[in-house]
């Protein structure tokens, strides 16, 4: 595999186009509003269609940023930059990349959260696929025609039932998809043209979408049992076969789905699942990059998850990994569920929690051997963590006497909320700084501002998926990669924490900054097609072959000359 997957030509080489007109203004993909010449405008039938005037990408992006500082609600400044997506993808991606740090957000969590649950109330234009059961028995005609001929490299694909905190948004996941795969292209350099985002719509449980009259998805209750698998193994099968050289990335699936979904996939589809393996990632690069602040090793902390649904298992399980790997003991990570410590004498609800519970011997000897008394403050003040995770989506689980608790015992502790969007946080920074004297390391999953403690600005790093899926997905393509293994996961978490600076870690910070992410997700992506390389999972490559392949594949958003075809 050479590589230039996306990169047909130079850039500097004109383009030959089909389409004419209207049909050429109204392809976002085409579209140069505008920016056509005048002799694009004579030679593809643009004449009369667009004022005479002829601007630069510059002179359109000041134009499009003048006028998004008038809209003061993040969810209008959402709806303008969709919008703008609809109609421009290469303004479009100039605009985020050149403002990420402030546009991130908006595209993404927190406001994302916000967009899925008023999906049907701001719709304005398809983008993607939806498959609902009505395509039963016909997914790959549906998928092969809604392309339009482009060849599709990278899909993500989402159930809609487990969106960030707030649950099942039914057709509204569409805008997590979509939300994903712009974070793909601003930063992995992927070309928008080759990414296709997927919505599942096998219905919801949502009784206030149901009972609006206009939502616009499939309107039922959704399936279940071998219903609802026989529908994913359709669309699986499907993509296979319809798009043998993509990667697809299962996104917000209930956490027993999840993992059913990406066992049963892994081998089959060059697949992961951002919630579960993405998250474990992020978290332990924070946690690497915390340990290299404070000294030590991995296997001199101790861990708890609290929030053990599908990313929990997935952080659990990143730490395991690097816990073995120092011959340290699987069992210095303790798991909470809603219920409290997971201890094997009690009957759990989710088989996957089985891997997550401690022996009952193991709980007596630490003190939590009783059913009652497992609570989060009971397990911090019994078993002594240095690294505390949320994944609950519960507010405030981290109060004060459970942080304080903490910081009895440890002299830097490592405190991650990591649930959002921001209102489902388990704790603020201010508040964690706070009440461990300023000593705590903090990251959140969502963003939060700078926090000014006894005369010193703590920056607040974001443990933002971002960092990672990116670069993993872009790695596994370009590798060649036959599957996702845990290895090249596990390359990513490490390459990750390296490219936290030494300054950023003064700062307070726990992950780069933002603004350096398109530079981070192409070391993640060496770094995954390297260990792929060396895994014998994907083709035999070096380290000049590896960077050849990135820099051939990298799309910029630029104007290119057309003529007709």
């Amino acid at each position: 595999m050479s590589g230039e997957i996306w990169s047909v030509r130079g850039p500097e080489e004109p383009r030959p186009v089909t389409q004419r007109g209207y049909d050429l203004i109204r392809d976002p993909l085409l579209n140069k509003g505008s920016a056509f010449t005048a002799r694009e405008r004579e030679q593809l039938g643009l004449e009369g269609l667009l004022p005479v005037g002829v601007n630069t990408m510059e002179q359109q992006f000041q134009r499009f940023h003048d006028s998004l500082v008038h809209f003061k609600d993040p969810m209008d400044r959402y709806v303008e930059l969709a919008e703008l997506h609809d109609r421009n993808e290469h303004l479009f991606y100039r605009v985020l990349i050149d403002d990420l740090p402030r546009l991130m957000p908006i595209v993404y969590t927190p406001t994302v959260g916000r967009a899925t649950r008023e999906f049907s109330h701001v719709f304005r234009r398809g983008r993607g696929l939806w498959l609902s059961p009505a395509h039963r028995g016909r997914m790959k005609e549906v998928l092969s025609e809604g392309v339009g001929g482009r060849v599709i490299r990278l899909i993500v694909a989402t159930d809609n039932q487990s969106i960030l905190g707030i649950g099942d948004q039914g057709a509204g996941g569409m805008a997590i998809s979509i939300g994903k795969l712009s974070l793909y292209c601003a930063a992995a350099a992927i070309h928008p043209g080759a990414t296709l985002p997927i919505s599942l719509d096998v219905g919801t449980d949502n009784a206030s979408l149901l009972e609006d009259p206009l939502y616009l998805g499939w309107r039922h209750r959704r399936l279940t049992g071998s219903e609802y698998y026989e529908f994913v193994e359709e669309f699986a099968a499907s993509v296979a076969e319809v798009f043998p050289k993509a990667l697809l990335q299962w996104e917000d699936f209930r956490k027993d789905k999840a993992l059913t979904i990406l066992d049963r996939y892994r081998d089959r589809l060059l697949s992961f699942n951002d919630d579960i393996q993405g998250t474990g990632a992020v978290a332990l690069a924070g946690i690497m990059a915390g340990i290299r602040k404070i000294g030590g090793t991995l296997a001199g902390h101790r861990f708890v998850v609290h929030g053990a649904g599908a990313a929990g298992l997935g952080i659990a399980r990143q730490i395991r990994v690097g816990l073995e790997a120092e011959g340290a003991d699987r069992y210095d990570i303790a798991a909470l569920d809603s219920r409290g410590l997971l201890v094997q004498d009690v009957d759990v609800s989710d088989d996957y929690k089985r891997e997550l519970a401690w022996p009952l011997e193991l709980a007596q000897q630490r003190g939590l051997g009783g059913p009652s008394g497992r609570d989060l403050l009971s397990v911090v003040r019994a078993f002594r963590p240095t690294v505390l995770i949320g994944t609950s989506g519960r507010p405030g689980a981290f109060n004060q006497a459970v942080v304080e608790a903490m910081a009895e015992h440890c002299e830097r502790p490592i405190i991650l909320p990591f649930s959002n969007p921001t209102d489902y946080t388990e704790a603020r920074p201010e508040e964690v700084l706070r009440w461990t004297r300023g000593s705590a390391l903090v990251a959140t999953g969502s963003p939060f501002a700078d926090v000014d403690y006894e005369g010193r600005r703590i920056r607040i790093g974001q443990g933002n998926n971002v960092f990672v899926f990116p670069g993993i997905g872009l790695g596994g393509l370009l590798a060649g990669a036959s599957k996702v293994s845990d290895r090249m996961i596990s390359a990513a978490a490490s390459a990750l924490a390296e490219q936290v600076t030494d300054q950023e870690l003064d700062l307070g910070m726990l992950y780069p900054e933002i603004s350096r992410l398109r530079e981070v997700s192409r070391i993640v992506a060496a770094a995954v097609m390297r260990e792929a390389s060396d895994e014998g999972v994907g083709d035999t490559l070096d380290d000049s072959e590896i960077q050849r392949r990135l820099d051939a594949a990298a799309w910029e958003p630029i104007y290119r000359e057309y003529t007709p075809a």
